[in-house]
């Protein structure tokens, strides 16, 4: 059962920008995973993962960027970062939930709304699609420590804090085992590097002290974290209010990757104008 609630959907602009919730929540669009190739064409994708062999040096002569100046790398499953943390050091990748009724796959959009799928690559099955971080994307980092995580400070439902704007819709007070929400994608342009704008659905547990549990799905225009203006889609989690765990994507370990065709911090496309074409995501939780 999927209810319309337990949900804040947050369009933020910030001029600084930082998220454990694991094995229980999954999301539509993703449900993440990672040995590492080159991201394949479609002439592969129907390839059994666990029957090829990866020979870097040739892989890397196919390598080409996709139109957002991305490398992704397809990994297998059972390689992806997720499997790095120490509650889930030895696990197997599950097979995706069901998803709750009213939602299934034959009744969703297409995939293919990321960049790197428009020149035909695709990452086969077994394998989830990574976006390659590099040294650029680091040293953009006030600190290693740092890097793919969101400032520790103090997280608020209203309006009032200092240099952070944002808008917030919610409900609370009950219980609840999911949320949906349909978010128009644009492009605003943000002026400088550590600025940030986005559009998520945040689903949060526990108070807003150290307990603070959340979950974030959306897109985010972020200069500093992947080095251009495009907005792209993200996932965010944490169980300590953002103190030591959690992390933007596939940045740190913890968050399972089941799709093999949406690469979390990959580029959106199309995006919506003013006076033109309106282009959305749809996103759920659920438990």
């Amino acid at each position: 059962m999927v209810m319309d609630g337990a949900v804040w959907i947050r369009e933020e602009d910030d001029d600084n920008t930082n998220i454990p919730i694991f094995v229980y929540v999954f999301l539509l669009l993703l449900v993440i995973s990672s040995s590492i190739c080159a991201a394949h064409s479609s002439e592969t994708g129907n390839s059994q993962a666990n029957n090829q062999t990866f020979r870097p040096e040739e892989e890397l002569k196919k390598l080409k960027l996709s139109p957002d100046g991305d490398i992704i790398d397809c990994v297998l499953l059972r390689h992806q970062p997720a499997f790095d943390h120490p509650k889930l050091k030895g696990k197997k990748p599950l097979d995706p939930p069901e998803r709750p009724n009213g939602h299934n796959r034959k009744g969703m959009a297409a995939d293919d709304f990321q960049m790197w799928m428009m020149s035909g690559e695709s990452c086969p099955e077994g394998t989830i699609p990574i976006r390659r971080t590099t040294e650029e994307d680091m040293l953009r980092a006030s600190s290693v420590a740092s890097f793919g995580k969101k400032p520790t400070r103090l997280v608020r439902r209203d309006s009032s804090s200092d240099g952070h704007e944002h808008a917030v819709g919610y409900v609370s007070g009950d219980e609840y085992y999911g949320a949906k929400a349909n978010i128009n994608v644009w492009a605003p342009r943000v002026s400088n590097q550590y600025e940030f704008s986005l559009s998520q659905l945040w689903v949060i547990s526990g108070s807003f002290g150290d307990d603070l549990n959340t979950i974030e799905a959306g897109w985010q225009v972020s200069p500093e974290l992947y080095g251009d203006y495009y907005p792209r889609f993200f996932t965010y989690w944490t169980s300590d209010a953002y103190q030591a765990t959690g992390c933007y994507n596939l940045l740190c370990s913890g968050f399972v990757q089941t799709n093999n065709r949406i690469a979390i911090g990959a580029a959106i496309s199309p995006t919506s104008s003013y006076g033109g074409g309106q282009f959305d995501i749809s996103l759920l939780v659920w438990k």
